[in-house]
């Protein structure tokens, strides 16, 4: 592997290096035991950290240690050399991360809101509850706690705990032990503590591991698991147990989130379909695109760079609590930087709207009531959309106006408060047909306890009401993972739900819309809009009821914030179509077609024509002729595609499909 260039170095900065590499070498020749002394003194350390408002944590505990710790290495290098590509740009994995959701996982208020809410409707319950939430969201803390026979971990104690506020930081997921990814589930991590390793996907004998177990004491190794979907199965697939109303224990578990199970019954699932794989890692931490690699540690000038190289992005879809971590971060104590945040959400951004669903709107029919559209929407996504905590959904919105912009149909609308208009009050069902404006596609998960009525309270959750979420690609109902991934609800039904044709896994749903257009025949203009939210209004309400200070906090950032949704896809179409076309009585001849030289000839038209004008497939205007002239035109169409013509008389509107080759 070719080492990366140092010419755009200063030269002082070079021959300096240089002699502190070979100082360095010279430390570790012989039987290969180190000096004594640490590879950076504090002020080097400092330095390569750099002052920050908004410092890292720092410090360790018997197992784990804080991100500040590896920063010095691993994040910004001042001097360009290391965590940056052949190009220059700083890839850093401690910056990439600080402002992921990852990161913040024990600071996220709405998370910390919500696990009061849980304790306050069963407050008897209240240490077990605690002690599976942070096992996930802040496993520093409560596995130290476990490991040390301190027993049960607490929110009080997460509160003092600073290397447990690190969130999901580096050591949770480099020491998780080989031997039990995707084996055990709900926060029931195992990790390498005999050891001390942190593992990577570099093979032993390319890792110069000396200054890593000097500095901070940990030996870096190869881990196959670390590329390996399962190492996110710990965490993401999450199972309860179920509580009655009155806090009673009733024996049932229920399947809080599957993403993991959700991959293994997807064509993303790299072990069933190598040829289509995509681990989780490939989508959010994603291989740079560089085969020459990067430097993986400041200070030592001597290392080559290192491919494959993860980037520690983390985007996901949850546009909602990055926008409010970075907007109230002194508030909520975050570590982050205003541009760092901005970042991953760039990253999430374009996550969503690039690689989360494919969205089409087409007209199959139209008579002069009504016109029948179809809107069919494809999950991008290797699990679920939405997938992970219930609260999440995503809808599809309908308009139709007409020429001059007036609206004729509005389906999926929402008040400035974030809540669709015209929904059923307690929770909305699948649709195949929506034939009024109150009939709303809805992509969710609905909770139900142990009577079958709706609750928002995850202890009292029993079974899905429903969950018609947007299964992904080569989703099947027999695969061995269908009992944490079910489809339920009225979309199992639904012969466009994950079917194509009959066949199952197509991750597709089209919804069929019957719009009342009362006799306009002119051209209809129609946009779908696929919104999505993290947590809807009604799914807050209750929780809003109560009070502590997590829930009071959470509710006053929710309230400034707005919970306006987010626009994952949009599409725009313009129909002409009336289901009377009948050019021939008219007696105009539009040739030829296909047009295989652009030019398109108009016959036949007399006096009743008024005009005519002729449309790409978009809805854009190509061309246009006010009333008739000899009765014929000729135009040059301009390209390849489908053109709409549109004859129009005084009584009607005819339409003609045009396509140049």
């Amino acid at each position: 592997m070719a080492a990366r260039s140092v010419s755009h170095f200063p030269k002082l900065l070079v021959v300096v290096a240089l002699v502190c590499a070979g100082l360095v070498l010279v430390a570790w020749q012989g039987n290969g035991v180190p000096v004594a002394h640490a590879y950076h003194t504090p002020e080097e350390v400092e330095a390569y950290r750099g002052t920050q408002e908004r410092a890292l944590a720092t410090g360790q505990n018997t197992y784990f240690m804080a991100s500040g710790n590896c920063a010095g290495c691993h994040g910004h290098d001042p001097s360009g050399y290391a965590s940056v590509t052949a190009e220059g740009q700083d890839v850093n994995v401690v910056d990439d991360w600080r402002s992921s959701i990852m990161a913040n996982a024990a600071r996220d208020p709405f998370w910390r809101a919500k696990v009061s809410h849980e304790v306050q409707v069963n407050p008897a319950h209240q240490a077990a509850l605690e002690n599976k939430c942070t096992s996930c969201h802040a496993p520093m803390g409560n596995f130290e706690n476990h490991y040390t026979g301190q027993g049960l971990y607490s929110i009080a104690q997460l509160e003092q705990d600073t290397i447990a506020i690190d969130g999901v930081s580096c050591v949770p997921c480099h020491i998780q032990r080989e031997d039990s990814i995707e084996l055990f589930f709900s926060g029931n991590l195992h990790f390498d503590t005999l050891n001390r390793p942190l593992f990577g996907p570099y093979a032993d004998v390319d890792i110069f591991g000396a200054p890593m177990e000097s500095f901070v004491g940990y030996a870096p190794k190869y881990g196959a698991q670390i590329l390996d979907a399962g190492l996110c199965a710990g965490c993401h697939t999450l199972i309860t147990e179920t509580a009655d109303p009155d806090g009673n224990p009733s024996g049932d578990e229920f399947t809080e989130q599957a993403t993991y199970h959700e991959w293994l019954n997807s064509e993303f699932n790299n072990r069933e379909h190598p040829e289509t794989g995509i681990t989780c890692q490939g989508c959010h931490v994603p291989l740079l695109d560089d085969d020459i690699g990067v430097v993986l540690s400041a200070n030592y000038i001597f290392l080559q760079p290192k491919t494959p190289f993860g980037q520690h992005h983390f985007a996901g879809a949850n546009l909602f609590m990055l926008n409010m971590l970075k907007e109230n971060g002194d508030t909520l104590n975050v570590t982050a930087t205003d541009a760092q945040f901005d970042s991953t959400i760039e990253r999430t951004n374009r996550m969503l709207r690039q690689h989360t669903l494919l969205l089409e709107t087409s007209v199959a029919s139209r008579t002069a009531d009504t016109a029948f559209v179809d809107v069919k929407l494809t999950n991008l996504a290797g699990h679920k959309f939405p997938s992970g905590y219930p609260s999440r959904r995503a809808w599809v919105e309908l308009t139709v106006t007409d020429d001059i912009g007036d609206t004729l149909y509005h389906n999926g609308g929402f008040n400035d408060g974030g809540e669709i208009e015209g929904i059923d009050p307690i929770w909305e069902p699948h649709h195949d047909i929506i034939t009024t404006p109150n009939m709303v596609q809805i992509y969710e998960m609905v909770m139900g306890d142990v009577n079958g009525d709706f609750t928002t309270v995850l202890e009292r959750a029993k079974e899905p009401l429903k969950d018609n979420r947007l299964a992904p690609s080569g989703f099947s109902s027999t695969h061995i993972t269908w009992d944490t991934t079910r489809i339920v609800g009225a979309a199992f039904t639904d012969p466009d739900f994950n079917h194509v044709n009959g066949v199952e896994g197509s991750g597709t749903d089209v919804v069929h819309y019957h719009v009342p257009v009362n006799g306009e025949t002119g051209g209809l203009h129609i946009r779908a809009n696929v919104w999505y939210q993290t947590a809807p209004p009604r799914f807050v309400a209750d929780m809003f009821t109560h009070t502590s200070p997590e829930i009071d906090l959470f509710q006053s950032l929710y309230n400034n914030q707005g919970n306006a949704p987010f626009l994952v896809r949009s599409n725009a179409i313009v129909d002409f179509s009336s289901g009377i076309d009948d050019l021939r009585e008219l007696g105009v001849h539009i040739f030829p077609n296909p047009v295989r030289d652009g030019i398109l000839t108009i016959s036949g038209m007399d006096a009743r024509v008024l005009g005519l004008e002729v449309y790409d497939v978009g809805g854009r205007k190509v061309a246009e002729r006010l009333g008739y002239n000899r009765g014929s035109w000729q135009l040059r169409l301009p390209g390849s595609g489908t053109y709409v013509v549109v004859i129009r008389t005084t009584e009607r509107s005819f339409v003609e499909r045009v396509v140049a080759l």
